[in-house]
């Protein structure tokens, strides 16, 4: 899956499902039913997949992580 412009294992999209807040939760749930391909993330998503992001340990959410950064940078968001 798609997530801020990278590609995200879905075993890392269920890791990271289960430690983001609702309603970021049920969307990652429901877009690995729906075998979505690219994600969209409103901007209260990407906050809370990075609050989430700063204890997970694997190479991809940690990628996952620098790129929602980036585009709050890039959106004018920080």
């Amino acid at each position: 899956m798609m997530l801020a412009g990278l590609s995200i294992p879905e075993d890392d999209v269920r890791e990271l499902a289960l430690l983001v807040d609702e309603p970021t939760t049920s969307l990652l749930d429901k877009a690995l039913v729906l075998g979505t391909v690219v994600l969209a993330l409103t901007i209260d998503d990407r906050e809370r997949i990075l609050w989430a992001l700063d204890d997970v340990r694997t190479d991809a959410c940690r990628a996952a992580r620098r790129a929602i950064r980036e585009a709050r940078v890039r959106d004018g968001l920080v």
